[in-house]
């Protein structure tokens, strides 16, 4: 049993790692839902306590069978329940009253069904944790790890074979596809030992058991495949572990398209979320997003050399042109660096082969066929001159040739010299040839593109593992919301006591004090309507630009008045807001959603048809420092025009920093009532000169009766 003894997640080892087992409705049967457990466990050596319970048998599958729970010779750590749901439920009761500490229940017939399925989940997972029990499902294909003939499942997977020894793990909310997965990875010869299915998650969540994956010593690697993001607080934890321990979460995350979206939700009861913010909060940890099953495999398998370069450079020795291009391709797509071989290495190749490519991909030629030692001297140059991180070598067919095991020779040379390098190969070979150069440490993709991806991979998550913990987020006065949502005027000073400055401005009640503010600012100046009933002011033509002098302020003060009751007869008219009008400066927009599982998120993006159109944002979970927020404002594509794009000034990005990551410390103190704010356009003004809201739209929720 690995030792997590103290450990956050500990509570979940008599689950995934128990000493002892019960069945709950043991069938005879070994092909049966309820008889599979048992057969698999006895047929690969399970070394602790299994105790059917059936009260028509004294016998199951040679094994002393039980009739109630009551009967046991003592309290096993984990009962599989498989047994109609209207009588599971109880049996869950009486496990966790005779002190049973996990539970795993095949039993389907509950939240994925109705509310009154729902209802009764609920009710059964309050009355075992009153006890201290947990419960993975229900409605859940459950657990294995292969390393303890551990087999709390009934997946047919295991009737074409059984697991390959290694140290990754598998989590999944869908038990088909988390046993797909598994099949996919044993029929890859790729190490998949242990894997837990959480069904619906009425208790037990994905989160809870990456994070006991993340503080399991006999794991290195873990992959995820998620169709949606029950509760937050357990995932973030989960993540947080599994990054300070250096262990790679890679996640299949489904549910991206609102169809999608949809399936999702009636499959495993659970609550898809934006894919967009699910993005952002994997970002931050440092999670990889695989797009499909394959990619995700290539990129678990990679990630067991355990070699994460922080700075990730790839270096490529090729016998094909063609193959060179083509990796190259991928690595612009994905934004891995090829620097080029220095200019002396490439002198230095040259002379041994006149007709090679030297500068990276390094195009050895088929003259390594003549002469093998080639093969040690210009890989070793990409290594020792080139200084590359990663390598990856294409010997297509070669690898099916006689002269092979010379030329595996020579490239095991260069990997014994210098071992601290991520190696792999894109060759086509026999399992058995694969299996031989996985023994030597190299990673074998037959497809050169895939390798790309992998390699990249490895990159960000030595970029995520060597990041400075992030400065803390700044501190703000506590936040007390309105009943109801703010004019834009009101909406100015909440934020203002935050220190989230906004352009000078007054709201006027007549024209006169319009003229009168409009003087003290300086002209031009902006006029907008002042309702708490129209949020979207320039919809109904209630925004005025360059608004020149004080004859124009009038005008547009009655003017504004009268499209308002045009255009809303029942709003509320406060008056106008008039403000000075900003000039030089780069328009950005900020803004916090509240998301319904990871709560307030922040956006950043340029304004204007870098939102609409290009929808070149950026989101992170609040609250965050200005560290953070400046690294998001120069992620965006659009980054450029606010760091001095073609000769002009660049904007005042310390500021706009700032001003976001004081955004989201108040997004976070004003609690769950805030729905969402909008400051749009911000003027990132030029370096210097500070940032301001120009407008600003605070929706909250109304108090809770």
């Amino acid at each position: 049993m690995p030792d997590t003894t103290g450990s956050r997640f500990s509570g979940l080892t008599p689950l995934l790692a128990p000493r002892s087992v019960a069945v709950l409705g043991a069938s005879s049967d070994p092909t049966r839902i309820s008889g599979r457990p048992i057969a698999y466990m006895k047929s690969q050596g399970f070394q602790g306590a299994l105790y059917p319970i059936n009260p028509n048998r004294t016998e199951v599958q040679g094994l002393k069978a039980y009739p109630t729970i009551g009967d046991l010779p003592e309290v096993p750590d984990v009962a599989i329940v498989a047994i109609p749901a209207e009588v599971a439920a109880p049996a869950v009761v009486e496990l966790a009253e005779k002190g049973v500490k996990a539970v795993v229940m095949f039993t389907a017939g509950f939240a994925e069904m109705d509310e009154a399925g729902e209802a009764a989940q609920h009710k059964m997972v309050a009355a075992a944790r009153k006890h201290g029990t947990r419960i993975l499902g229900p409605n859940c294909l459950g657990v294995f790890d292969a390393r303890r003939a551990y087999y709390a499942t009934f997946s047919s997977s295991f009737d074409s074979g059984w697991p390959v020894p290694g140290r990754i793990g598998i989590a999944s909310q869908s038990g088909a596809y988390g046993t797909h997965l598994y099949t996919l990875a044993r029929n890859r010869r790729i190490g998949a030992s242990l894997c837990v299915m959480t069904g619906n998650e009425g208790d037990v969540t994905v989160g809870e058991c990456i994070g006991w994956l993340a503080e399991n010593p006999e794991v290195d690697v873990i992959a995820v495949y998620a169709e949606g993001i029950r509760e937050a607080p357990g995932l973030i934890a989960a993540l947080e572990a599994a990054r300070a321990a250096k262990k790679p979460v890679v996640l299949q995350k489904v549910g991206r398209s609102e169809l999608g979206s949809k399936a999702a939700k009636s499959h495993t009861a659970s609550i898809a979320g934006d894919d967009a913010v699910t993005e952002a909060v994997m970002r931050e940890f440092g999670v990889v997003r695989a797009r499909n099953s394959e990619e995700m495999l290539d990129i678990a398998h990679t990630a067991t050399r355990k070699i994460y370069p922080a700075r990730n450079t790839l270096g490529v020795i090729t016998v094909s042109g063609g193959a060179g291009v083509l990796i190259s391709d991928v690595a612009e797509s994905v934004g891995l660096a090829m620097p080029e071989m220095p200019v002396e290495a490439q002198q230095k190749l040259r002379s041994l082969v006149p007709f090679c490519a030297p500068r990276n991909p390094v195009d050895a030629t088929a003259q390594v066929s003549n002469d093998v030692t080639l093969v040690k001297t210009f890989t070793e140059s990409m290594v020792q001159d080139g200084g590359y991180s990663s390598v990856l070598g294409f010997f297509s067919m070669t690898a099916s040739s006689r002269r092979w095991p010379a030329i595996r020779e020579q490239l095991n040379a260069v990997k014994q010299a210098y071992p601290d390098r991520l190696y792999t190969l894109s060759v086509i070979t026999p399992p058995e040839g694969r299996d031989e150069l996985e023994a030597d440490g190299w990673v074998v993709h037959e497809d050169p593109t895939r390798a790309v991806v992998a390699i990249d991979a490895m990159g960000r998550y030595g970029a995520a593992f060597a990041a400075p913990p992030a400065a803390a987020a700044p501190s703000v006065p506590p936040v007390t919301l309105p009943d109801a949502t703010p004019t834009e005027a009101e909406a100015k000073t909440l934020l203002a006591a935050s220190v989230i400055a906004s352009a000078p401005e007054a709201a006027c009640a007549t024209a006169a004090d319009a003229v009168a503010a409009a003087s003290r600012f300086g002209f031009p100046v902006v006029m907008k309507i002042l309702s708490p009933d129209i949020l979207h002011k320039s919809e109904i033509g209630g925004v005025l630009l360059d608004v020149a002098d004080e004859a124009a302020v009038r005008d547009g003060f009655d003017l504004l008045l009268q499209r308002a009751k045009a255009a809303a007869p029942n709003a509320r008219i406060e008056g106008v807001l008039v403000a000075k009008q900003l000039k030089g400066g780069v328009e950005c927009i900020l803004g916090i959603h509240r998301d319904p599982v990871f709560g307030p998120v922040a956006m950043f993006g340029l304004g204007g048809i870098f939102v609409e159109v290009l929808k070149d944002v950026v989101f992170r979970r609040c609250p965050f420092g200005a560290d953070v927020a400046e690294e998001m404002i120069r992620s965006i594509k659009g980054a450029p025009l606010l760091l001095g794009a073609r000769g002009r000034k660049p904007a005042d990005v310390k500021a706009l920093a700032e001003m976001l990551s004081r955004l989201s410390a108040f997004a976070a103190a004003a609690g769950p009532r805030l729905a969402s704010i909008d400051l749009n356009p911000v003027f990132a003004m030029p370096e210097g000169e500070g940032a301001f809201a120009v407008d600003a739209v605070i929706e909250v929720d109304p108090p809770a009766a």
